[in-house]
């Protein structure tokens, strides 16, 4: 199973990006649940949203609404859609999915077995 993670770049304040996470080998209907993280320079990796296998949809405080997360079943992608980007959403996001993630521990990195790459998204002031 491949997660690939892409769609980052360089964006002023208060712009916008939208990240894909594509998925090799297995449909996204075969995971319990997809999410987005990020790591920023010198800071631990944090949660930023998720999408249930019924369409549940946590959201970081952070980030809520301003980004939107979203799947399409025929492409087999998920998709983060992030508007009003501050500086401070600077970090590289990754992709990750599980299998067996029971719904409490959504907002916690270790109970995600797959991961992409991350792809790098800058925000500058």
């Amino acid at each position: 199973v491949q997660l690939q993670a892409s769609g980052g770049g360089l964006v002023q304040t208060e712009g916008s990006l939208r990240l894909s996470c594509a998925a090799a080998g297995r449909t996204f209907n075969n995971y319990r649940a997809v999410a987005w993280f990020r790591q920023a320079p010198g800071k631990e990796r944090e949660f930023v949203a998720a999408m249930t296998r019924s369409g549940s949809t946590p959201y970081a405080d952070s980030v809520k609404g301003r980004f939107t997360i979203s799947r399409d079943n025929a492409k087999n992608t998920h998709y983060l859609q992030m508007n009003s980007l501050k500086p401070e959403d600077t970090a590289v996001y990754y992709c990750a999915a599980s299998e067996t993630i029971i719904l409490s521990a959504l907002r916690s990195d270790r109970a995600y077995k797959y991961w992409g790459q991350g792809t790098q998204v800058t925000v500058s002031s």
